[in-house]
C-alpha cells in the first residue's frame, strides 16, 4: 500500500515542476481553511502557514478553524457544510477522505464528497515513549519487552481511533504478538502533552510532533515508518529495519474543497497552494515541523485518493478494527 501511495504523490511532485495554470478566478474575499486538530499539531502548522501565504494572493483574507474531535471527521463534515464557491477550503491527513470510509458504519461522507485541490506535504509516523519507559530501552525490541514484562503500562496513544498511525501501532502489536492497549486522543497535541507527564506510556504520531521533545530531551523516538530513515531523525531506525519489514507507511496532507466547487476555483486554488508550499520559507517551516513540502495537481491527488482508499481495505481486515459507531 505505502509503496504505492509515495509512487503516485512522487509523481505528482515531479509533474508539477511542467505544471502550469492559467486559471484567473476572481480572488476569495475570505477563505476559510478548515483544520480538523487542535491548535498546536503538526496538521494545524501546516494550516497557518499555508493560510498566511493564501491571504493576498487567493484570497483577500484567511483564516485557520479549527474542528478537533472524532479523529479528524469534525472537519471534513464542516466542509461539507461549507459553500462550493471557493471561500472553505480542507487541510486534512489523507486517512479521513481514503481509510475512514472503510471503518466507520456512520460515517456522513465519503471520497466523492470532497472535490481534491493539491497535496501540501508528506509526512512519516513515528512510535515514541516517555519518562513511563526505563531509560534502557532504546529501540523496539526493548520496548516489546518491557510491555511484555508489564502489561499493566503496556499502552500507546494516537491522534485518534482509527487513524493511521493508531492503525501503524496495532500492526506492530499485531505483528510482535505482544498486547499493547490503546489510548485514542483528539488529536497529536494532548497526547504528545500528556507523554512526558506519564499518562501515556507510548505514542504513535507524525515524527514532526516528536522533535522538539527529543531535542529537549523529554522524549525518546524509538522508530519511524518510512522506507528510509527519516531526514528529520536520521538517527532514528525505521520499523523495518528493527525486523517489522512491512511496517512501512508514510502519509500525505491534502487540501479539499466542498464537492461541486466550480473547476477554475479549484484549479486557481491549487496554482496557489502550489505557489506557497515551493517559497524557501514555508520548505523551511515545514522542515521544522518534519514535513516535506510537496503540490501536486487536483487530478493527480484525485488519482492519489483512489488509490490509497482500495489498498487500506486489506490493512483494516488485517487489524479488525471495530469502531464505536
Amino acid at each position: 500500500m505505502v509503496q504505492r501511495r509515495e509512487f503516485l504523490i512522487a509523481t505528482g511532485a515531479a509533474s508539477l515542476a511542467g505544471w502550469s495554470l492559467h486559471a484567473h478566478a476572481q480572488m476569495v474575499d475570505t477563505l476559510k481553511v478548515i483544520c480538523g486538530f487542535p491548535p498546536g499539531g503538526t496538521t494545524d502548522a501546516v494550516s497557518r502557514r499555508v493560510a498566511d501565504k493564501l491571504r493576498g494572493n487567493y484570497a483577500r483574507n484567511a483564516m485557520v478553524e479549527n474542528k478537533p474531535g472524532a479523529g479528524g471527521r469534525l472537519g471534513v463534515e464542516e466542509l461539507r457544510r461549507s459553500p462550493a464557491d471557493g471561500s472553505a477550503i480542507l487541510l486534512t491527513p489523507a486517512g479521513m477522505i481514503t481509510l475512514y470510509p472503510h471503518i466507520y458504519r456512520s460515517l456522513s461522507y465519503g471520497p466523492g464528497d470532497v472535490t481534491p485541490v493539491s497535496i501540501g506535504g508528506r509526512i512519516e509516523f513515528g512510535f515514541g515513549v516517555g519518562p513511563a519507559v526505563p531509560e534502557s530501552v532504546k529501540d523496539l525490541k526493548g520496548f516489546l519487552a518491557w510491555a511484555k514484562a508489564n502489561p499493566a503500562n503496556a499502552n500507546y496513544g494516537s491522534p485518534g481511533a482509527g487513524s493511521p498511525p493508531h492503525f501503524l501501532a496495532a500492526l506492530l502489536a499485531k505483528d510482535s504478538g505482544v498486547d499493547l492497549r490503546h489510548v485514542p486522543y483528539r488529536g497529536s497535541a494532548p497526547g504528545i502533552t500528556d507523554l512526558p507527564g506519564g499518562q501515556v506510556t507510548a505514542f504513535s504520531s507524525p515524527v514532526g510532533d516528536y522533535l522538539q521533545h527529543v531535542k529537549a530531551g523529554k522524549l525518546r523516538l524509538l522508530a519511524t515508518s518510512g522506507a528510509a530513515r527519516s531526514p528529520f531523525a536520521p538517527d532514528v531506525p525505521t520499523y523495518a529495519e528493527q525486523g517489522f519489514k512491512d511496517l512501512v507507511m508514510g502519509e500525505w496532507y491534502g487540501f479539499f474543497m466542498p464537492a461541486g466547487t466550480p473547476a477554475a476555483t479549484v484549479a486557481s486554488a491549487a496554482q496557489a497552494i502550489a505557489n506557497a508550499v515551493r517559497s524557501a520559507d514555508v520548505v523551511e517551516a515545514f522542515a521544522q515541523l518534519g514535513v516535506e513540502a510537496a503540490a501536486n495537481t487536483p487530478a493527480e491527488l484525485a488519482a492519489a485518493v483512489k488509490a490509497e482508499h482500495e489498498a487500506w481495505g486489506p490493512i483494516v481486515k488485517k487489524v479488525g478494527f471495530t469502531p464505536e459507531a
